[in-house]
């Protein structure tokens, strides 16, 4: 892509920008209607399922720059999404949250601190493997590889077991946080509208994944061309424009949550995903 002229790259970028915007709404969405069909909402296979279908922008980025040897991308992208993912909190803070707490108030929970411990284990480890020895490979992998994957599985086994029994006062809510419990916004209300079939939902969620993986495809090439038609390195490009392009679909289903009151269900998103991201960096780079 590096022939083509600035302006019909940036045409490509915004558009695989669009597809990743609408297909991750439906990733979201279809996600959902699975894990109610399957009842994996509490499960550990759920838990990976939403981490997977909400980042599958990042998975096709880091793939394909990987496998095209422009690892600064692949890296940039990874760290500038966890960063970028965060500051959405901040948005749905100031462009949802309509009370006079703050987010982080209102979603008082035990089970949140776990999966945000989980969150700093795993880049605590991301950081200490950096000053390791560049041979001290096994098999491909390397010791800080491996315990990044044993502290992400760790993770999601405490925070399954936390849906279901803490040993603290009301299970783990703080006082005056939201009153219904996460994940009200998305289970279905009397007299609404019907659920999709399970069928149709696999379909639609095989669809938008297809689309979602072709489109991060077409984001990294544009916009790794972009990076070189202005001279920005692929790193910060990554950091930057491609993680904020593959934040779209957790900036609209973060919004939504948000509105619906259900402020533990979009931090829990948040969290989960920042969580995925070293875990597949680890493993593709």
């Amino acid at each position: 892509m590096e022939s083509l002229p600035m302006g019909l790259l940036a045409l490509i970028f915004a558009a695989a920008a669009a597809v990743v915007w609408v297909a991750g709404i439906q990733l979201s969405r279809q996600t959902d209607v699975i894990d109610a069909r399957f009842h994996l909402g509490s499960a550990i296979g759920g838990l990976v399922l939403l981490a997977i279908a909400t980042n599958l922008p990042e998975i096709a980025i880091t793939f394909s720059a990987a496998s095209a040897g422009n690892v600064g991308v692949a890296v940039g992208n990874i760290l500038g999404g966890i960063a970028i993912q965060t500051v959405v909190l901040v948005v749905l803070d100031v462009l949802g949250n309509k009370g006079t707490q703050p987010l982080s108030f209102r979603a008082g929970s035990l089970s949140l601190v776990i999966e945000a411990i989980t969150v700093v284990g795993v880049l605590g480890v991301v950081v200490a493997g950096s000053q390791m020895p560049p041979g001290l490979v096994l098999f491909r992998l390397t010791p800080a590889s491996v315990l990044i994957v044993l502290i992400w599985v760790l993770g999601l086994f405490l925070v399954q077991r936390s849906q279901k029994s803490l040993p603290w006062h009301d299970q783990g809510h703080a006082p005056d946080s939201q009153a219904q419990p996460k994940g009200h916004s998305k289970t279905p209300r009397p007299g609404g509208k019907k659920s999709p079939r399970t069928g149709r939902s696999i379909l639609v969620f095989l669809v938008a994944a297809a689309a979602t993986l072709g489109a991060g495809v077409a984001l990294e090439r544009s916009g790794d061309a972009i990076a070189g038609h202005i001279g920005l390195s692929g790193v910060l490009f990554g950091a930057t424009f491609l993680a904020l392009a593959t934040a779209l679909p957790e900036i609209s289903t973060g919004l939504t949550s948000v509105k619906q009151g259900d402020y533990k269900l979009a931090f829990s998103d948040i969290f989960g995903g920042n969580a995925f991201l070293p875990v597949l960096s680890s493993q593709l780079c």
